[in-house]
């Protein structure tokens, strides 16, 4: 595909959403315009005016561009999303055209690492439960430190890693300086070189067909996969039937991933320990949903990747592939448009 230089390249950008700290600061675009002054960047509030912009744009930040947005775009070489999950923008028209497709692979795995190992610490010492039983005046010492519920420490306990990512490597370092021992499971076995640079830390790297036996051996379960057509409910009924009910189950992926009924009746059961969910199949869940209420259940609201950093990563990532893109070298973190992800 040939370049354009800055003189000849419109920069699009449109990172809008309703929760504020997704919208991208002016700082992310003033960047750009500062590094090159003759490129000309449009940066748009919302997306009333997209169609109006997307024809004549060569490259394109944001997370959403619609079928019938795209079929406007008749210069468009480039789409770098602010986003690791790229789902919304595979439709066929697109993954046909010929278009690079980059995201943010690496930009979210500090923070979500870190959301991981908290949710783990949490759920290991009864943080949720505590703080129920606080709401309620209730100071239940003996209820929560004492079988079944007593307490563990994760010297020694082993942590599965459902996709090996950034994210997954990200929580594979830190569970590892706790003392805790790492598998991983990916789609092959092994781990895509793009990712490579640290697959030492897990001890065993396993195929999505060997799933249920790491599932049966796992005191924590981290889904760190793609959202794909193929991880849709990739833990239902029969894959928490397979978990120990010691076990917990730790969602910062997509909520698509999770058969949510099936994770209900399974904690109604005892089948598993309980469950953290930074994620759900519905944002926010209706006020109906039984995730607010079940008590096996440890929810934040979607908060995995937002720090005070998100941004700074963020411009450096469109402005290293910036760079890379005028000096013709290849770019960071592109989409595989045929997998997906």
């Amino acid at each position: 595909m040939t370049r354009t230089t800055p003189e000849q390249t419109k920069l699009l950008i449109c990172i809008a959403h309703p929760y504020r700290q997704w919208c991208a600061p002016p700082s992310y675009y003033e960047r750009a315009q500062a590094r090159w002054p003759a490129m000309r960047v449009v940066n748009l509030a919302d997306y009333a005016a997209i169609e109006s912009e997307i024809g004549d744009a060569d490259i394109y930040a944001g997370s959403s561009l619609r079928p019938q947005q795209f079929a406007l775009a008749r210069k468009l070489r480039w789409i770098q999303t602010p986003s690791a999950g790229v789902n919304q923008l595979m439709y066929p028209e697109l993954r046909s055209s010929g278009v690079i497709v980059t995201n943010a692979r690496g930009v979210h795995a500090q923070a979500m690492s870190e959301h991981v190992l908290g949710m783990i610490i949490a759920l290991a010492r009864n943080f949720p439960a505590a703080v129920r039983c606080q709401a309620k005046h209730k100071w239940a010492q003996d209820e929560l430190g004492d079988r079944p519920h007593m307490p563990r420490e994760l010297g020694g306990q082993l942590v599965v890693a459902i996709g090996f990512g950034s994210i997954g490597q990200g929580v594979a370092r830190l569970a590892r300086a706790v003392g805790m021992r790492v598998w991983a499971v990916t789609r092959s076995g092994g781990v895509s070189p793009v990712d490579a640079g640290e697959a030492d830390l897990a001890e065993r790297v396993l195929p999505s067909a060997q799933l249920e036996a790491a599932l049966a051996a796992a005191d924590f379960v981290v889904l760190a996969a793609p959202d794909t057509p193929e991880t849709r409910h990739i833990i239902g009924a029969k894959q928490l039937a397979a978990m120990k009910p010691t076990a917990f189950l730790i969602n910062v992926a997509r909520g698509s991933l999770v058969d949510e009924a099936a994770l209900i009746e399974a904690l109604g059961r005892g089948q598993i320990a309980g469950a953290a969910l930074d994620v759900a199949a519905t944002e926010p869940p209706p006020a109906s949903s039984p995730l607010w209420d079940c008590e096996g259940i440890f929810l934040t609201p979607h908060l995995g990747a937002s720090s005070d950093r998100l941004w700074e990563r963020e411009g450096d990532l469109l402005l290293e592939n910036l760079e890379r893109w005028f000096s013709g070298r290849p770019l960071l973190n592109q989409v595989d448009l045929a997998r997906g992800y």
